[in-house]
């Protein structure tokens, strides 16, 4: 039995790739661990799947800006790198599979120091910290967007994101019974995660009144920022987040309104959905250079946030209606968007025989 290592880690966008190549490992017959940390979303995330042992390593943040656990923080990462390379020993694994974020640096140094191959994989359109440090120890650095490649050269891979299954699976029909709408009018769904998305909720809701006169509205408006008095509105429902229901929800939408996370936009480019992206400015502004490179090449539309208010959204999401075929028209000549295969192929180019 092969064993492969899988790491990754800070936020669910480091984690969810990993949570689509677990069952198609487990199918195949590895032996798969997941090397994480001990507080992180990762754990909560993959500690509980079946069929995956995880272990956790000591770990610091990588920042751009200064702050005094930048002095200490370095001395985690090194005190992980150990740790790791410990585990690795152990382990003997064929391969480690690195999805990015702070905990992967220690990880992808513990490969190395074991001679075990490591491939990775780059959502957004630039390099972050942590696969920048990492590179140089990679046989090979998947990525989601042709720019990214191109930057990381010979070792960089365009194989686009690998996404869960089950985000295929979502019908129209339980969608419309999730929501309770008719399906008579197009369905406009907002979705953009529970940090970063408060200001397009606000003004989503702002909108309302003009924008239920042609859509029903899905609002997936995150963690804690549900509106108690909006409840029962004709033409809008909302929900905090949605898991197992989601699939039905993407089914049920005609357009979206949505951040422009990379993983979200995967998701977007393989579902074929039209949709408006409001990108988040923060840290290297990737959300931004996201969003651009999907505009560019004539698949999405892209409102600043520094441009969006309740008067300019509605004529904004009126101009993406009249464009959806167009753009699903484009979306559904791309390469298949699910990097799933993709990546699973460079997994299986690097992993020694054992």
């Amino acid at each position: 039995m092969k064993r492969i290592v899988l790491t990754g880690g800070g936020t669910a966008g480091h984690v969810s790739p990993n949570q689509a190549l677990i069952p198609l490992l487990l199918a195949e017959g590895w032996e798969i661990h997941y090397i994480g940390t001990k507080n992180g979303i990762e754990r909560t995330l993959i500690e509980p799947t079946e069929g995956v042992t995880y272990h956790a390593v000591s770990s610091g943040k990588l920042r751009r800006y200064f702050d005094l656990k930048n002095f200490t923080d370095p001395f985690r990462v090194i005190a992980g790198a150990f740790q790791s390379f410990s585990i690795i020993r152990k382990l003997k694994p064929a391969v480690v599979f690195s999805k990015g974020g702070f905990v992967s640096v220690p990880v992808v140094v513990g490969a190395a120091l074991c001679g075990v191959p490591v491939v990775m994989h780059e959502s957004d359109i630039t390099p972050g910290l942590a696969n920048k440090l990492c590179k140089p120890f990679a046989k090979a650095v998947c990525t989601t967007f042709p720019e990214c490649a191109k930057l990381l050269g010979d070792k960089g891979i365009q194989t686009g994101t690998p996404l869960r299954a089950q985000i295929f699976s979502g019908t129209r029909e339980r969608g419309l019974a999730l929501t309770g709408f008719t399906g008579e009018r197009p369905v406009l769904m907002m979705i953009g995660g529970s940090l970063g998305a408060q200001t397009v909720n606000a003004v989503l809701r702002e909108a309302l009144p003009e924008l239920t006169k042609r859509f029903d509205v899905l609002h997936v408006c995150g963690k804690g920022n549900l509106a108690p008095e909006l409840e029962g509105m004709p033409g809008y429902r909302q929900f905090e987040y949605l898991t197992d229901e989601l699939p039905d929800a993407f089914a049920c939408a005609d357009i979206l309104l949505s951040r422009a996370g990379s993983n979200s936009l995967s998701e977007i480019l393989a579902l074929h959905k039209p949709a408006l992206l409001i990108p988040y400015h923060s840290g290297r502004g990737d959300q931004v250079l996201n969003a651009n490179s999907l505009k560019a090449r004539g698949l999405a539309h892209v409102m600043l946030q520094s441009e969006l208010t309740a008067q300019s959204l509605p004529p904004a999401l009126d101009a993406l209606w009249e464009d959806r075929e167009l753009l699903v028209q484009r979306m559904s000549a791309l390469p298949d968007a699910d990097g799933t295969q993709a990546v699973l192929a460079q997994i299986h180019k690097y992993a020694k025989a054992q």
